[in-house]
């Protein structure tokens, strides 16, 4: 923990795998032994006290945020102090075990609230960048890193990506109707009345996974994909995660409640199909009645979004939230990122 206070801010880190073997690529990352995950976690200073699967990926949630595992790419979102990109070599070392090798990396991050107190590599962005340059194999020499601005220095977004361009040819090839986009949602000053309902009652004889389950109903974040197998986890004294898994596609949440550094994030994949629609607005309109935040930034990342910015402030209005800036970046193994904030018509 932050001497100043938790930092709930993520740090997202993607790593998508390829192999010559097509038996291997079905079952791939899936097959690794927990006690590997394990290790990669303790590299990163953190632990599993949740999981659940199906066909498609194991979702795992984490001490510190979330991870998922497909057959070929794994996803690590941690908070905190955690050091999360001293996963990167353990988990392309294990996966080479395996007959895979890396083909794209994606790291993303918004501004931390204690940026003073996060330990090497995550100092500044300069550092995590050139960290991630000398872990990544030569191969992926198609990289882009970019801190994306807002009107509001708070909440800018930073995004390294990296790809052996066999990436971007298989983006290329891909039906558009296929096509999935990743959104980032990092949600500050939560209403305060809401934020308690993530905290517990002292001694209040539940488990972690009991509260957590508590939690998802009390608060409505239930409501927000009915159809999702949802695994939640309460700690004590205060804060939540849950990760969803609806067939193919995950959703996750993470909240620090506490006064005066509150924040909660959302993150879901969805297709263009969804989005013409209007799930993700649904989805995304349920989330902030859930928080009432008064800063919210969401970051899209997948083919051109603009139309959907347009939607976005529609379906925001509503809610009293004001697109006040927007901005958009081109990147290699990620393709567009979009880029805004929105903020309470009182600010």
């Amino acid at each position: 923990m932050a001497v100043s206070g938790f930092e709930g801010f993520e740090k997202r880190l993607e790593l998508q795998f390829s192999g010559d073997d097509p038996v291997v690529n079905e079952i791939g990352l899936r097959q690794l032994h927990f006690e590997s995950i394990e290790q990669v976690l303790t590299q990163v200073q953190c632990t599993v006290v949740s999981a659940v699967g199906n066909r498609y990926f194991d979702s795992y949630v984490l001490s510190e945020s979330s991870l998922f595992v497909y057959p070929t790419k794994i996803i690590i979102k941690t908070c905190g102090t955690t050091q999360l990109l001293k996963s990167v070599c353990p988990l392309i070392l294990f996966a080479r075990e395996i007959g895979l090798r890396v083909s794209a990396c994606r790291y993303t991050r918004g501004n931390f609230i204690f940026p003073n107190s996060q330990p090497f590599p995550h100092t500044s962005f300069k550092e995590e960048v050139i960290y991630l340059e000398e872990q990544l194999p030569p191969n992926l020499c198609f990289r882009k890193a970019s801190v994306m601005p807002s009107k509001l220095s708070s909440h800018s977004w930073h995004v390294f990506t990296a790809t052996d361009g066999s990436h971007m040819l298989m983006q290329q090839l891909r039906d558009e109707s296929d096509e999935f986009y990743t959104i980032e949602v990092c949600m500050t000053e939560l209403d305060r009345v809401l934020a308690r309902k993530f905290f517990r009652r002292p001694n209040d004889g539940k488990t972690g996974d009991s509260a957590g389950k508590e939690m998802t109903e009390i608060t409505g974040i239930c409501d927000i994909n009915p159809n999702a197998l949802i695994c939640d986890f309460a700690f004590d004294p205060c804060g939540y995660s849950m990760n969803g898994i609806d067939g193919n596609r995950y959703s996750t949440i993470h909240v620090t409640p506490e006064d005066g550094y509150s924040y909660a994030s959302f993150e879901c994949i969805f297709s263009v199909y969804d989005d013409t629609n209007d799930v993700v607005m649904e989805a995304l309109k349920k989330v902030v009645q859930v928080f009432r935040p008064g800063v919210v930034s969401i970051s899209t990342t997948g083919t051109s979004t603009d139309e959907m910015w347009t939607r976005m402030s529609t379906a925001f209005e509503p809610l009293g939230m004001k697109c006040r800036s927007c901005s958009i970046d081109e990147f290699p193994a990620a393709g567009t990122v979009v880029f805004g904030t929105f903020t309470t018509r009182r600010k």
